[in-house]
């Protein structure tokens, strides 16, 4: 898995500026971060209502609006969520449309980005969708937007975000743009983009062959499911027979230079695109609902926790939206999470219905390899004229940058965007039938579709048939919907715009698991699965349902929708604790149920420990870390030393037996996939994959490697932790620590990033852990780079007796207590009352501010 470098902005040269203006002017200091600080109590005067609209605020800063109509509803949410986080959205609208070197200027980085986003075309997309949408959306949308552009007209731009007085130190910072309602949907390009299927997979395994030359070879790095210990989402009782499409690969030479070199091009392009939302094999989620026939309550209880790359502010904006008169006319009494820059609630409940969201994983993105010449591609023999743009993108402060952008019938090629700097690309015969490969990406978002309206229906829905109509519109990303009712249902519904794919005998596989070749018709997508035929199910007979991005359906049913999934670890531990619970007679109720969401049980332990208390050590010293596995209760808790050095003995492991082989933008980062590798290979001790053959004359085996690799922790961990064990622990090295988008790289004056990068806390957990703080093995960090970026439990029988908390808190302003204020909660596993019916949020109210119309 390639890992994209955090934007790096060249602020060094305004570093003595900075230190002016932020230590020695301490009073202009305070001034300057806390001007940004939005008015939240009192009245304001916001056009365009058509009557008072009120926003109060609990002790996080939290908003609940209550408004008089839907318009009004969005309206004032737009309002609000550009008081606490306009910065954030205008960051992101600069991401998603190509034109974050506008933003921050000349940075290789950002304008890297830039290329490759023009060359994916999301505001393009964005654009074609907004006369799709139903009209209540497209009202919605623009409703949202004159919010956020009344605030922006109400301040100047330096007291909109302090991100703005600290950029304007080195770029000219113009007043921001109006908002529009395609700035809004090209945000969920991004959101599709991080949560994707299996493209990383698809290119690794050709990656891969280059240097393995086995396909054989290859796959075992690419296990099956194991569908006989870890259960799909949906039994087998739900299930309907189908046919997946598969192929055995022969024929192509996936190993020439040219289209290893095209494959290698692509691979950094697309590192190269920021990550709004998550990256890595920790990204994905917990959801789980268990019926009233198993809870305290009589009542179902949901929960979920999406794991996404962390950040400041965190990913969710907290927001309660009710309409003062719930009729059909004004049909919103929804509270939950929402991205700021989006209308709507994204996860939560209204008055009727909960529902959490997991990621699917279905593939949905193609490489077709393509035989291209300057102005042609081929395609079923002949030769067809590429469709071909210039765009440009602006610098600021610098020149501007033209981009010529190809695609052909598949999408957009990405293998030529950026120079390759790191594998030369071999020569081709001037008597070459068709020049030179290319890789082109196809992606089912780069199809205009109805995502944006499944918003509004599902913060609308009531029943699992207004759930199954929202998924309906669901195109993009892919993700599994669990939801409960107050009437006592539970069930789960399959969104998502999924390719249909043909088997097509030899060459390469057709199932999307390789790249295919673009030449040959014969491997187009031929349509997509119908709505109707996605995977759901209603109560089933046990009353638990468990999404945790495993198996869809038992294998060989339901529509094939990957070969690619999380190995289903996390989903096994929650059903296992679930079951366990109700085979004891043990009423689940929401306090146990957030107890879950933190449960620490380590798989990877289970699979490994065992082999490793089996190796002898030359020495006492290279068997002090051996000793402390021997105790272990596999939890992998801040204070376990036993922990740590298990961590650090998996990182060896992983480096020992496959960075010889494994190209380097695809060293295993440690996710459920590598859990299942290795647990095949510990059945195989003399597997060639555990042959390390950078040394010479030596053939290792299985505990030639483990051995080297419980010495080689020792010796790393008494470096960096010190001599005696009893003094490491998982948290000193395994923290939290959310990074701002543009100000919290270390190239920035540590003054700026001490203001906006709240203090790395400890935390438990691990990738494969329910409490999923994954971390990346190659990168020799155990800082988490991916956790649960909200958690929320939800109760059907008193909705005000459900929780929640988010990762920082609800304010995007560094100056704001809100900043960071959920920070130490979450890492210790706390949640917070979740106020939804008007009593409740009275009770909870700490401040209002009243939205009256222009008069």
């Amino acid at each position: 898995m390639t890992r994209r470098r955090a934007l790096r902005l060249s602020l060094a040269i305004v570093a003595g500026v900075v230190v002016l203006v932020l230590v020695v002017a301490v009073a202009a200091a305070a001034i300057v971060i806390r001007r940004p600080l939005p008015q939240t109590s009192g009245s304001l005067t916001l056009a365009g209502l058509s009557a008072d609209a009120t926003v109060t605020r609990d002790a996080r800063g939290v908003p609940y609006i209550t408004a008089a109509t839907p318009e009004d509803l969005f309206r004032a949410q737009g309002y609000v969520q550009a008081q606490d986080r306009f910065f954030e959205m205008d960051y992101r609208r600069h991401v998603t449309a190509g034109r974050l070197s506008e933003l921050v200027g000349a940075n290789s980085d950002a304008l890297a980005a830039d290329k490759v986003i023009r060359t994916f075309g999301w505001r393009r997309v964005a654009e074609q969708e907004l006369p799709l949408l139903a009209p209540t959306t497209r009202a919605y949308l623009q409703a949202y937007a004159d919010g956020v552009n009344a605030y922006l007209s109400s301040r100047s731009t330096a007291s909109l975000a302090v991100e703005y007085t600290v950029l304007g130190l080195q770029v000219d910072v113009t007043r921001p743009e109006p908002w529009s309602p395609v700035d809004s949907l090209a945000w969920l390009k991004a959101m599709a983009w991080d949560l994707r299927g299996n493209y990383d997979e698809e290119l690794a395994r050709a990656a891969t062959y280059s240097s393995v030359r086995d396909v054989a070879r290859v796959d075992e790095l690419f296990p099956p499911y194991p569908y006989e210990r870890n259960q799909p989402i949906i039994t087998p009782e739900a299930a309907t027979a189908t046919t997946a499409a598969h192929a055995t690969t022969s024929g192509l030479d996936l190993a020439s230079a040219d289209l290893q070199a095209a494959i290698a091009s692509a691979t950094q392009a697309l590192a190269a695109v920021p990550h709004l939302v998550g990256k890595g094999d920790g990204v994905g989620s917990n959801s789980w609902v268990v019926s009233g026939a198993h809870t305290a309550t009589g009542s179902p209880i949901l929960a979920n926790d999406p794991h996404l790359s962390i950040s400041a502010p965190g990913v969710w904006a907290q927001v309660s939206l009710q309409c003062r008169d719930v009729t059909a006319a004004c049909p919103f009494d929804v509270s939950g999470f929402s991205f700021a820059g989006l209308p709507g609630v994204i996860i939560g409940h209204n008055g009727r219905l909960a529902w959490g969201l997991t990621n699917l994983g279905a593939d949905v993105t193609d490489f077709f390899l393509e035989r291209v010449t300057d102005t042609t591609y081929q395609r079923d023999g002949t030769q067809v004229p590429l469709e071909v743009r210039t765009e440009t993108i602006k610098v600021n402060g610098g020149a501007d940058v033209r981009l010529t952008i190809r695609s052909t019938v598949h999408g957009p090629i990405v293998s030529d965007v950026l120079p390759l700097d790191t594998v030369a690309s071999a020569p081709v015969p001037e008597d070459a039938p068709f020049g030179r490969y290319a890789v082109a990406l196809d992606w089912t978002a780069l199809t205009p579709g109805r995502t944006a309206d499944a918003i509004f229906a599902l913060d609308t829905a009531s029943d699992a048939a207004g759930v199954k109509s929202a998924a309906a519109l669901f195109d993009v990303p892919s993700q599994n919907i669990v939801f409960a009712t107050t009437s006592g249902d539970i069930g789960y519904q399959a969104p998502g715009r999924i390719p249909i794919r043909a088997t097509v005998p030899g060459v390469v596989p057709s199932d999307g698991t390789w790249p295919r070749p673009g030449w040959d018709s014969a491997y187009d997508w031929k349509g997509y699965v119908p709505a109707a035929d996605m995977p759901a199910e209603l109560n089933p007979p046990d009353g638990i349902i468990v999404a945790a991005n495993q198996a869809v359906t038992p294998a060989g049913t339901g529509p094939f929708l990957t070969s690619d999934w999380d190995y289903g670890y996390r989903a096994q531990r929650i059903r296992t604790l679930l079951t366990e619970s109700i085979a004891a007679g043990t009423k689940i109720t929401t306090a146990q149920t957030s107890a879950m969401q933190l449960d620490d049980l380590n798989p990877y332990a289970q699979m490994l420990v065992p082999a490793l208390l089996k190796i002898s050590l030359p020495t006492a010293f290279d068997a002090d870390g051996q000793k402390l596995l021997r105790t272990w209760d596999m939890r992998s808790g801040t204070d376990s030393a036993a922990a740590m050095y298990f961590s650090a003995v998996w990182a060896k492991v992983l480096e020992l037996t496959f960075w010889d082989e494994v190209p380097d933008a695809y060293r295993p980062t440690g996710g459920s996939r590598w859990l299942e590798v290795v647990r095949g290979l510990l059945e195989r001790p003399n597997d060639p994959y555990w042959d390390d053959h950078s040394t010479v004359g030596v053939v290792e085996g299985r505990d030639e490697i483990l051995a080297r690799a419980l010495i080689s922790a020792r010796l790393e961990l008494t470096a960096s932790l010190g001599k005696d064990p009893k003094d490491w622990s998982w948290g000193l090295l395994h923290t939290a620590a959310p990074q701002h988008p543009v100000l919290g790289g270390p190239s920035v004056p540590g003054l700026i990033r001490r203001l906006v990068n709240p203090t790395p806390l400890a935390v438990p957990g691990s990738g494969s852990i329910v409490d999923a703080t994954a971390w990346d093995a190659a990168s020799g960090s155990f800082t988490v780079t991916s956790a649960p970026s909200m958690r929320m439990v939800v109760d059907l029988k008193d909705l005000d007796r459900s929780t929640w908390v988010t990762l920082t808190g609800t304010s995007g302003h560094p100056g704001s207590v809100h900043y960071t204020d959920q920070f130490q909660a979450w890492a210790d596993g706390r949640t917070f009352p979740w106020p939804f019916t008007p009593a409740a949020q009275t009770a909870a109210a700490d401040q209002q501010l009243t939205l009256r119309p222009a008069s």
